[in-house]
């Protein structure tokens, strides 16, 4: 199914994650990053493509369906660097030497996280292996749709106003939230990989990437809202 506007693709993949009974908790599903059935699935399957085979440092969203993704990559020992919610306190470090196997799946939990985490400033994030990201809706050519606040691409800007190559960017999503196409923005982090309870999705040739943050698209409390930012514009 094709849509106009990536509004339209968000109420159609809640609306039937939520009818189809394929929603997880937190209810309901509108208006987030949707949990879904299958997402413990979805992550072990991220982890058999080759492009987190050798991660040692990832990027991961603080969304629900992907709490599996984060305490699998602990299990891994894999650097879990998450940012906080809204941006607010900026970046957070979940670092395997400190967490033990079985405080995995405890310690991915983004109410753990101030007894887990630890703050990392922006100087000292490093070149990212991956990045993993919460999406509504996907499209098999690599576009995404989040939730619609557009924190996920800001953290993709950022990362490249810092300097950084742009790393692969991965997703866990339920098959139904995969459409047919909807709209590309400018600002929107391109797709390399899509794993879904049922299969691994490679795009090989992944679409155009942001070259840093797009100052005047930001809302006007921004700098304020996420000090972050000012700390971004004192580094350029």
């Amino acid at each position: 199914m094709q849509f106009d506007k990536k509004a339209c693709a968000r109420d159609y993949v809640w609306q039937r994650l939520q009818d189809d009974c394929l929603a997880a908790y937190p209810f309901p599903p509108h208006g987030r990053i949707p949990n879904f059935k299958g997402a413990k699935l979805a992550a072990e399957k991220l982890f058999d493509a080759p492009l987190l085979a050798n991660a040692r440092q990832i990027k991961a969203n603080p969304d629900s369906p992907q709490r599996f993704v984060r305490a699998e990559a602990l299990r891994r020992g894999i650097k879990v660097y998450v940012p906080t919610p809204r941006l607010a306190g900026g970046f957070m470090l979940l670092d395997p030497a400190t967490i033990r196997c079985d405080q995995a799946w405890h310690a991915a939990a983004r109410a753990n996280w101030p007894r887990f985490a630890m703050d990392v400033p922006l100087a000292q994030l490093p070149q990212f292996d991956a990045i993993v990201t919460g999406c509504v809706a996907v499209t098999i050519s690599g576009k995404r749709a989040g939730k619609g606040a557009g924190y996920s691409d800001l953290e993709f800007a950022i990362l490249r106003e810092l300097g950084h190559a742009p790393a692969p960017v991965a997703t866990t999503v339920h098959d139904i939230q995969i459409v047919e196409d909807f709209p590309l923005a400018k600002h929107d982090q391109p797709l390399s990989l899509i794993a879904t309870p049922s299969r691994l999705i490679s795009i090989t040739e992944t679409l155009a990437a942001p070259s840093g943050v797009d100052w005047a698209e930001l809302p006007p409390d921004a700098l304020v809202t996420m000090p972050i930012l000012q700390d971004l514009q004192r580094q350029r």
